[in-house]
């Protein structure tokens, strides 16, 4: 029996697949994004609560009424984005299914989605499920994942209907600044472009970048989705609440796609989630200074140990080269011995390419979204994976 052309024309997903293959040999996961640390204390005694209050049954399809005030007042004083909770904001279950939904929600088959790379895996999947083809464009690593403007502009044509956004980006940790916003929301304006911007990590941010949203410029309001969720923030990824903010006659298309795909997210986790958004400004703070901690800690170790490193303004992920390591290896064969002789997951780099493209090859990513120790175990390990290659500790003075 035949599969859908559809299923057969993207594999499972590398990321997961990683974490399985960790799993299988105890290896520490520096490969998928979710956190070995507990969640803030508040959320668990919300979702308890929640539970023991009942909330137990179907909440509005589209979200819980108290969890979507609590994202529009949000919208508006961190993303400068106005949002009425009942005709701009659509609860999902995840970032994940916010995404499909909207591309299913907003594009016909046959349409072209621009999608930077490297990118997020589930970005092209998304497109090919809802009908669209996803056209990539590569961004200059060499030059801070920059925008070459003019191959930009190249790129957009008659069948452009959409463009995928990831600020902070997984996984380069590219934060886009107001500039490349403006002109991007300029290119989206002169071609008829929906942009779905996916800005799950949001709040996560180093040296003193900041986080623009890009539905945020008065030009973008009726044509971009913005996507979020409380899977980083929070440290609750399998809790699967996520949402999308869009002008009224989007959502209401959203709407439709997100009740026959899932009906509606946990209802008692939505009800938490609004308590996760009551949380001071402090904890956002803290939550900053610890992944800059820890990714300065991370980052300084593989250097030291000899991978070529991006340093990422935003997001809890380090993009490496790691070609002065082993000049032989494909970066699958290179993340799946890494597995299996040393003990420590990362995800190849080509995972974050489209097919046909060989920029991922000689390039690894590692989260560093776990606890101290954790971090230093795999340093550890790494270290004797390459021990000639390991350089002396830099001297102060």
């Amino acid at each position: 029996m035949k599969v859908s052309t559809k299923a057969e024309s993207f594999t499972e997903s590398v990321i997961r697949g990683m974490t399985r293959l960790a799993t299988k040999h105890n290896a520490v996961n520096l490969a998928q994004g979710f956190p070995d640390f507990s969640c803030p204390e508040e959320l668990k005694q919300a979702a308890s609560r929640a539970l023991f209050e009942d909330y137990n049954q179907y909440s509005v399809t589209w979200g819980a009424p108290v969890l979507r005030e609590a994202i529009a007042s949000k919208e508006k004083t961190y993303n400068k984005i106005q949002a009425d909770p009942e005709k701009n904001v659509v609860v999902t279950c995840g970032t994940t299914e916010a995404m499909v939904a909207s591309q299913i929600a907003l594009l016909e088959p046959g349409d072209e989605i621009v999608i930077f790379s490297p990118h997020y895996e589930n970005y092209a999947p998304d497109a090919v499920i809802s009908g669209a083809k996803p056209r990539y464009f590569e961004l200059e690593e060499e030059n801070g994942f920059s925008i070459d403007e003019e191959k930009l502009k190249k790129t957009f044509n008659s069948k452009t209907r959409g463009l995928v956004l990831n600020t902070p980006n997984n996984p380069s940790g590219k934060v886009f600044t107001k500039k490349e916003l403006k002109f991007l929301a300029d290119l989206c304006c002169d071609h008829d472009v929906f942009c779905f911007t996916d800005e799950i990590y949001e709040h996560i941010l180093y040296d003193e970048h900041e986080h623009i949203s890009i539905g945020s410029i008065p030009s973008m309001r009726d044509r971009t989705v913005t996507i979020s969720g409380f899977s980083k923030t929070y440290s609750v990824t399998g809790w699967r609440v996520g949402y999308t903010i869009a002008e009224e006659k989007l959502s209401d298309a959203i709407k439709k796609i997100h009740d026959f795909l899932t009906v509606g997210a946990p209802h008692p986790l939505q009800i938490a989630c609004a308590q996760a958004l009551a949380l001071p400004e402090s904890y956002y703070v803290t939550l900053r200074q610890e992944y800059q901690k820890k990714r300065d800690m991370l980052l300084s170790s593989l250097e030291r140990i000899g991978f070529g490193c991006v340093k990422p303004f935003g997001a809890y992920y380090i993009w490496c080269d790691y070609s002065e390591l082993d000049s032989k290896s494909d970066d699958v064969r290179f993340a799946t011995n890494l597995v299996k002789k040393y003990g420590v997951a990362g995800v190849p780099g080509s995972s974050f390419f489209g097919k046909n493209s060989n920029k991922g090859n000689k390039k690894i990513r590692f989260t560093f979204s776990k606890k101290i120790g954790t971090l230093e175990e795999a340093t550890l390990r790494l270290e004797s994976a390459f021990a000639t290659k390991v350089r002396p500790p830099a001297t102060i003075g």
